[in-house]
């Protein structure tokens, strides 16, 4: 892993599955988010905070390709890369690969910074702006 990318594991759990012990598609979608942030808490960027000042992200695309199944209790891990990276948004590709190293998912999504007092979207703010670029 280098700096400008950054890895997060998570464990299948039962509540991710089918009835066949299958993880459902769209729960990929909640590993994805998750890694996302716990990329930014570890950069510093508290999300909370800029909730209270009305700027959030929301994400405006998604193109995903699903590979193979995770299965309940695997180990998988999720790979998170900064594509690109505007003044107004950010592009990640992510990845995610199970305790094999077989290759599950991968995604590239685009998140928008958006001032939630009016719905619309905004200059990401500065302490984020510089800690994504020191990463991309």
């Amino acid at each position: 892993m280098s700096l400008n990318s950054h890895q997060h594991t998570i464990r299948v759990y039962y509540e991710d599955t089918d009835a066949g012990g299958i993880v459902y598609y769209a729960n990929y979608l909640k590993f994805f988010e998750r890694a996302r942030t716990e990329w930014l808490r570890a950069l510093g960027i508290n999300q909370s905070i800029f909730l209270e000042q009305n700027i959030g992200f929301v994400v405006t695309k998604v193109v995903m390709d699903n590979k193979a199944s995770a299965k309940l209790d695997d180990l998988l891990t999720t790979t998170t890369t900064i594509n690109q990276l505007k003044s107004a948004s950010v592009v990640f590709s992510q990845q995610l690969v199970n305790q094999n190293e077989l290759t599950l998912c991968t995604v590239e999504i685009k998140v928008a910074c958006v001032d939630l007092s009016v719905v619309k979207p905004c200059i990401i703010p500065k302490s984020i702006l510089g800690a994504l670029k020191r990463v991309s």
